[in-house]
This record gives structure tokens, C-alpha cells and sequence, in this order.
């Protein structure tokens, strides 16, 4: 089979390269999946930076932990699924659910990754891909996906119709929360310092939109503008806490995800006056991979593929989803 591999040390997506390995066979409790359809998220890029938990890796490894595809052997006792069944992976192997479980990941350079023509993993770690969806939109969610849904719908200030929603860039995460959230009823609220990006946002659904280069007090801006927004998905970091602080209605709650935006820790104070609270997110359960899957099909949503490359071109989908053009979910496909 063919595979993509990140060299030993690998300190940058560039250093990648496609090989052939022996097709694996599965072990007891084990399942053989066929990929056809990948996605790229910003951990993928840090994994093979070398700047990951954990640091560089130590041997050869293939990369992803988001696809979607069949499944084509069992091993010994497997009953959760069955050869044919169309699934996606589960970024955590291990967390069924429950509180969160720090267990292997897919794609981080010691687990198992998706980016191969056959992949094993434990028949526990998939689920069934959303039936509204096809093949290409099922690889979007593993880990995007999740986190978008672990932000706004768990915790102990689920998302409610009639909630006003912040979500920040237009990668993946805050394009499927725009999504999601308007799917429940909620009013959005986008950033970009894009203007074309921002229509893109608007022909999503998105209410209002702001283009933080023209207004860098954005935080106060949806706050006087709008009242204030009940979940922010804050995809920045310590760079746009403080504004998403700012941007906090009463009793709000902030879905802390990312590291994309550099920044000195703001003081956190401000958060006393609006009795709002941060939550880290760290992708999410098994289970909550299944309650996301199964909203997908009861309000019929799809999710807007970015651009799509060949299995071949696998290089070249990590060059465009690291550069300036790139707009929700990079995806790679085969055949």
C-alpha cells in the first residue's frame, strides 16, 4: 500500500514523503480501514514541525488523524463493525467517554495515522459517518468537527436557540461551529481580516461579520454592537483572549482551543464582571463523535469542503492549507 511519512525528526510538512509499506493485517480487536478522504487541521502542521507535545518524533510516522473511509478486514472477536461499513476515524483511540482521557492520538507521531490506502485501528476507534454527508464532509470531523461540537454543545453551558455565537478565522473549526450553531438556532457572529472571506462567511449563514484589521477592538465591538456573545470559540489563544474576554455577555462561556495567535496572557479580572468562565477543549470523546453525527443527520447538514488535492498531491495540500488562501477544511482525496 501506499503512504505518506514524516522522516525521523521531521522539523517541517516539506520534509514529507510517500513510500510503499506492507499492507497491515489486524490484530485481535482490531480493524483494517480503506481511506478515501482526509482532512488537514493546524495540529497536523505543529506534529511535523516537531513542535507537538512531546517534540520531534523518533521514527518514521504517518501522519493525520482525521479520514474517512471502509472497512475492509476484521480481526479476531471484532462485533462493533463489519467489513463494508463506511466510518471515520476518532481522534482519541481511547476516549470513549466521560471526563477527558489523555490516550493515544492519531497522527501525533506514536499512534497509528490516517494518511495510508489501509490503516488499523481498534474496532472502538471509529464511528459510523453521518448518513447526510459524503465521504469527503465525513473526513472534516474527527478532529475539527468534534471540537466545534465539544465547544458549543458540552460543558456545563450547552448552546441554547437564541444564543449569540462568536467564532474567530474562518478555519475549520469556526466554519463547522458556524454551522452547528446555526443549525440550533443560535445568532453568529464571524471575524476574518479578509473581506472576501468574510461573504464566504455570510453565504454560510453567519448574522454579522467583523474584519478585525479595520476593527482591532472587535471584543468591545461585539459587545456594544451586539450585547455580547453567550460561547466564543476562541481558535487565537492568549493573542485574542483578552478581546474575546471583552466580547463576553453575561454568564458567557469562552471554548478555549487554540495557539494560533502569539500573545502576553491577559489579565483575567474582566471575566468577574460578566460572570463568564473559560473552557479548555481538547477535541473530544468517542461518544460526543456519535452525538455530533447523529444532530448532522436530524437537521440534514452538510459542510462546505475548502480545496480538495489528489492522494498524490498530498505535499501540496499541506503548501496550500499553511498558506494565506485557504478557507475552511483542506482535503485530500483518492481516486
Amino acid at each position: 500500500m501506499r503512504a505518506w511519512l514524516m522522516p525521523e525528526g521531521c522539523d517541517g510538512f516539506d520534509k514529507l514523503y510517500m513510500d510503499e509499506l506492507p499492507d497491515p493485517q489486524p490484530g485481535k480487536g482490531e480493524i483494517v480501514v480503506a481511506p478515501t478522504a482526509w482532512s488537514l487541521n493546524y495540529r497536523d502542521f505543529a506534529v511535523a514541525a516537531g513542535k507537538y507535545f512531546g517534540g520531534p518524533i523518533t521514527e518514521p510516522s504517518i501522519p493525520l488523524s482525521d479520514g474517512a473511509g471502509k472497512v475492509v478486514a476484521l480481526g479476531e472477536g471484532v462485533k462493533a463493525v463489519r467489513v463494508g461499513d463506511m466510518v471515520q476515524s476518532t481522534f482519541f483511540q481511547g476516549w470513549y467517554d466521560g471526563p477527558p482521557k489523555m490516550v493515544p492520538a492519531l497522527g501525533d507521531g506514536k499512534a497509528p495515522g490516517m494518511l495510508a490506502e489501509k490503516v488499523v485501528l481498534g474496532e472502538h476507534g471509529v464511528v459510523p459517518i453521518a448518513r447526510s454527508l459524503d465521504v469527503e464532509q465525513a473526513a472534516c470531523l474527527p478532529c475539527a468537527g468534534v471540537t466545534a461540537w465539544n465547544a458549543l454543545f458540552e460543558g456545563g453551558r450547552p448552546l441554547q436557540s437564541g444564543d449569540k455565537v462568536l467564532v474567530l478565522g474562518t478555519g475549520g473549526v469556526s466554519m463547522i461551529a458556524l454551522k452547528l450553531a446555526k443549525a440550533a438556532g443560535a445568532e453568529v457572529i464571524a471575524t476574518s481580516s479578509s473581506d472576501e472571506k468574510l461573504e464566504e462567511v455570510k453565504a454560510l449563514g453567519a448574522d454579522h461579520t467583523i474584519n478585525y484589521k479595520t476593527t482591532p477592538d472587535w471584543g468591545n465591538h461585539v459587545k456594544e454592537q451586539f450585547g455580547g456573545a453567550d460561547k466564543i470559540v476562541e481558535v487565537g489563544g492568549t493573542g485574542t483572549l483578552e478581546q474575546s474576554m471583552n466580547a463576553c455577555a453575561p454568564l458567557a462561556e469562552i471554548a478555549l482551543i487554540g495557539v494560533l495567535a502569539d500573545g502576553t496572557p491577559p489579565e483575567p479580572r474582566g471575566l468577574m464582571f460578566t460572570g463568564s468562565s473559560i473552557r479548555g477543549i481538547f477535541v473530544g470523546s468517542k461518544r460526543m463523535a456519535g452525538d455530533l453525527n447523529a444532530f448532522i443527520d436530524k437537521h440534514h447538514l452538510t459542510f462546505p469542503v475548502g480545496k480538495t488535492f489528489a492522494f498524490e498531491d498530498a505535499d501540496k495540500a499541506y503548501a496550500f492549507g499553511w498558506g494565506p488562501d485557504s478557507f475552511g477544511k483542506t482535503v485530500i482525496t483518492l481516486g
